[in-house]
């Protein structure tokens, strides 16, 4: 009867109906707010983002590259023509080559994940297997390729055995052949950067020195269009979701998302670095991006906002150089000048390793309360608020002093010109000096 009496309580416990009635509940929008608010400010108390340093390199990193197929391993290059291979989970080396004289212009791993390929300053493309040589036995490419001139980006195909370099061309290669089997040019000096889109995997972007990002078709047998924007962008990536979208990194300090289907206005333009943006990349789910600057500094923006959601940075890391969005979503990988490499947490207040069931749920909870009460200025203004350097603050002052100064102006121009005369160009559309075609 004893053991029947705590089955039915515990029944009772677990089963409880509840009415739902807002008027039976008047201060269930206090509580919850209440909770919102003590939520946001743990979450900014555990914002803990750096996870781990790789050293080892002795020279400024140039360039990193994920595995095709394994999580835990990634390739780093440095200007010193050096290209390691890390274990990620144990933060040590498995091996180091001395790949090229000179930079390590790019680097990139074969679709099916068994080789990976380099190009540098000694205007080499060098094949590596992934698996290192025996005991004793001298590191050696698998195939070389000399070139005519200094290649300064490389791609790999998502699906066939071809690859994109660029340099003063951009060629199409074939894995079997010496010699490219296509290549593009449009008027210009250099290519900085070229990527395949990784769902069409028939169309290329690439970054020029003239200012433009040019856009290819393998199956043809010239370009297809060309973007000038007012300074020269430094490099570019696909959104992985969705193929028309792709974003670049620009001198002027701001990124840009474009659609290739209406070129002539970028979709967003994402602004808060305060110098040069060096890198940008893409995370799995194609929501956000990781972008690395020349402040010094990490930022993560959504890719459908102007702003960032969360910005990196520590005392010691200089110029940011390249930056990667881990395969599972959960991590970022910033390559600096100091020779270092950082793992960084993708979530800054998200808890590694197993969570419990009720930890789960707690953690659900509060990011469905902080997303409820988002809009209020308390929980806003914990949310948004980052520490950064004073460097970093002062740029940041002088832009919008400059921006809101050029924005009077335009106002007064406006305001006193004649009818009929020729409107001023939107925020938008200042960045975009032509489309090609």
């Amino acid at each position: 009867e004893a053991s029947d009496f705590c089955l039915y309580w515990k029944w009772r416990h677990l089963y409880v109906p509840r009415n739902y009635d807002p008027t039976l509940h008047p201060f269930e929008v206090p509580r919850e707010y209440t909770r919102a608010l003590n939520a946001t400010k743990l979450e900014r108390v555990f914002a803990k983002p750096f996870v781990a340093s790789l050293d080892g390199h002795r020279d400024g990193i140039s360039c990193i590259t994920k595995h095709a197929k394994s999580l835990s391993t990634i390739i780093s290059g440095a200007c010193d023509g050096e290209v390691k291979v890390w274990n990620l989970p144990r933060q040590e080396c498995l091996r180091t080559v001395q790949a090229h004289e000179g930079f390590v212009r790019g680097i990139c791993s074969r679709f099916c994940g068994t080789s990976f390929f380099t190009v540098g300053d000694d205007k080499t493309i060098k094949q590596w297997n992934w698996e290192a040589p025996g005991y004793g036995v001298r590191e050696e490419p698998i195939n070389t390729i000399l070139g005519k001139a200094v290649f300064t980006g490389i791609d790999h195909h998502q699906r066939e055995g071809t690859f994109v370099t660029c340099g003063q061309t951009v060629d199409i290669w074939d894995e079997q052949r010496s010699s490219p089997i296509r290549s593009f040019s449009w008027g210009v000096d250099s290519f900085s950067c070229v990527r395949y889109n990784p769902v069409e995997t028939e169309l290329l972007a690439s970054c020029a020195s003239d200012r433009s990002v040019v856009l290819y078709d393998t199956r043809e047998s010239a370009p297809l269009r060309k973007v000038i924007m007012q300074l020269r962008s430094n490099t570019l990536c696909w959104n992985p979701m969705e193929a028309y979208y792709f974003t670049c990194a620009n001198e002027d300090y701001n990124l840009y998302t474009y659609d290739i289907r209406h070129l002539d206005v970028p979709v967003t333009v994402h602004m808060d670095h305060v110098s040069a943006v060096l890198d940008v990349d893409y995370s799995p789910t194609g929501r956000e991006f990781v972008s690395a600057s020349f402040d010094k500094t990490i930022r993560i923006f959504p890719k459908d906002k102007g702003h960032s959601r969360e910005v990196y940075h520590t005392k010691r890391m200089q110029h940011v150089i390249c930056v990667r969005w881990s395969a599972d979503n959960k991590y970022v990988l910033s390559g600096s000048d100091e020779m270092n490499i950082r793992l960084w947490k993708a979530n800054a207040s998200e808890k590694l390793g197993l969570l419990s069931a009720r930890e789960k749920a707690a953690t659900h909870y509060n990011k469905k309360l902080i997303e409820k009460f988002q809009h209020h200025p308390q929980v806003r203004r914990i949310a948004r608020h980052r520490h950064l350097p004073g460097d970093i603050l002062k740029q940041k002052r002088e832009l919008r002093e400059m921006r809101e100064a050029q924005r009077r102006k335009e106002q007064n121009v406006r305001k006193h010109s004649k009818p009929g005369s020729v409107p001023l160009l939107t925020e938008k559309e200042k960045h975009v000096v032509a489309v090609v075609e």
